[in-house]
């Protein structure tokens, strides 16, 4: 494929990019292929009743497990339109007394752009930086709030680092100043102890393949007291409360539910069981090579989201080199570009280390065989590039290359 021979499929360890669907997932979906196939929507016969009955039962499965009403939840294709319909629904429903966003510089490409959209129609958009650990400083946030913002979104759990933000404290602060509080939430639902109320949001954009569910779906929360209003972004048939139209896909509807059902059940082993292979990876690395560093907060993290910087190695030779694992450089979003990611780069990392980053992501079927693999494979590649470094070399002699003032030819 693509020029490129494997004598068999890689390891997988990119579960930030997606996750593959749980079997009891798929056994949960089928018949809504094969025999149940009615349009949710159509009232006048038993195939459109059991397909409605099965979409309201996931609309409660998602709804528990955010702490939620099911009269809260809207389906959506995914994290993305729901994060569309957020920024700009709800700037555009209140455009006559609200012109200001406040978000941060690593939030998901989706988030930014459907900013930068809002700047071209006119409104005022901060970006507010983050710590050297990926954290939003509350006093930055603070300062930052003006008597015409309309909206503070930040994300829960970043995509390309893990690191967790303050969520009930930055809800806390929205709460304090009226302010409605939307989160991309994409990245934790069913990975860490998620709640509307805890956290104070408004508005909480969710995805189904990142939590073992079918890719295609998403739901969007809109809290009802005190309710927040938007401007739909698609008109049609007035379903999903006229703010998404379009036919509800019961099966990706249905796989969406049973996957946050799973989840409500099974987060507490999966974090205990990842948590362990994360240990696992990073003593691996650890005990064989130098100068590798985690990036974003190591206390506050995702445990499954593992980003290390590799210093003195070329990232994309380091990802060819390492065929046999299927890892990425950043978001799935953005790996076609070969700039050093911007999420780092709002770290403060250096050009060079933002260049050698490689997020490894742990899942519920990730084993340790897998991680020793991966461990062994990136060891042997880190190694190799290494030896035929120039800039390791001098390292190794005690040279400090900062110091060095290289001649322009």
């Amino acid at each position: 494929m693509k020029g490129v021979k494997i004598s068999a499929r890689p390891l997988y360890l990119d579960m930030q990019a997606t996750s593959p669907v749980d079997p009891r997932v798929l056994d949960a979906m089928l018949p809504y292929y094969i025999g149940r196939y009615g349009n949710p929507h159509s009232r006048t016969h038993v195939y459109g009743w059991e397909s409605e009955q099965a979409v309201e039962t996931a609309r409660s499965q998602v709804a528990e497990l955010i702490g939620a009403s099911p009269k809260e939840i809207i389906f959506t294709s995914g994290a993305t339109e729901s994060n569309n319909i957020s920024v700009k629904g709800v700037m555009k429903f209140y455009k006559e007394k609200k012109r200001h966003v406040i978000t941060t510089q690593t939030e998901h490409k989706c988030v930014l752009d459907s900013c930068r959209h809002l700047q071209q129609e006119g409104f005022d958009i901060t970006y507010l930086p983050v710590g050297a650990d990926g954290l939003v400083d509350l006093e930055k946030l603070r300062a930052a709030i003006r008597p015409d913002t309309g909206l503070v979104s930040v994300m829960a759990v970043n995509n390309e680092i893990g690191v967790i933000q303050p969520m009930e404290e930055i809800g806390q602060i929205c709460k304090e100043f009226k302010i409605p509080f939307h989160t991309d939430a994409a990245q934790a639902l069913g990975k860490i102890p998620v709640n509307v109320d805890k956290w104070n949001v408004s508005l909480m954009s969710l995805s189904g393949h990142k939590i073992y569910g079918p890719k295609g779906i998403g739901a969007l929360y809109m809290r009802r007291r005190p309710r927040i209003r938007v401007e739909p972004q698609m008109n049609g048939g007035g379903q999903e409360r006229g703010i998404r139209s379009g036919t509800v896909p019961t099966p990706l509807v249905v796989g969406m539910g049973a996957a946050c059902e799973l989840a409500a059940k099974e987060m507490e082993y999966d974090d205990k069981r990842i948590s362990g292979l994360q240990e696992r990876l990073l003593k691996g690395m650890r005990s064989k090579l130098d100068g590798i560093v985690v990036n974003g907060s190591e206390e506050r993290r995702y445990a499954g989201n593992v980003n290390i910087s590799f210093a003195y190695v070329e990232g994309e030779s380091l990802l060819m080199g390492l065929k046999e694992v299927a890892v990425s450089s950043g978001s799935a979003c953005t790996s076609a570009s070969l700039e050093p990611s911007y999420v780092l780069r709002a770290l403060g990392v250096d050009e060079d280390m933002a260049h050698t980053s490689i997020r490894f992501g742990i899942g519920r079927f990730t084993t340790e065989e897998e991680i020793d693999k991966a461990v062994e494979l990136t060891v042997e590649q880190v190694e190799k590039l290494r030896e035929m470094s120039p800039l390791y070399e001098m390292v190794k002699e005690g040279i400090d290359i900062k110091s060095i003032q290289w001649a322009q030819h």
